[in-house]
């Protein structure tokens, strides 16, 4: 894993879902409300083709941003 960046690069099998993938780097896909490929909204059913990259976001992210964002702790949550 890239340390500053979180990023990690894995070979995987040909004609992997989204889903498998989660299993096979053991993600618990309840702790993955977003996931992007190539930077488009994703389900797990989606089959990966070589070279994709794949984006996951925890439920928490977008108010994480926001509140670094506006440099403070405003508690803000999203739904």
């Amino acid at each position: 894993m890239d340390s500053g960046t979180g990023t990690i690069t894995v070979d995987v099998p040909d004609r992997i879902s989204l889903g498998e993938l989660l299993e096979e780097l053991e993600i618990n896909a309840a702790e993955v409300k977003t996931i992007l490929v190539n930077g488009e909204d994703s389900s797990k059913e989606r089959i990966l083709a070589d070279g994709d990259r794949v984006e996951l976001f925890p439920p928490d992210f977008a108010g994480q941003i926001v509140k670094r964002a506006h440099g403070d702790e405003r508690g803000i949550q999203w739904n």
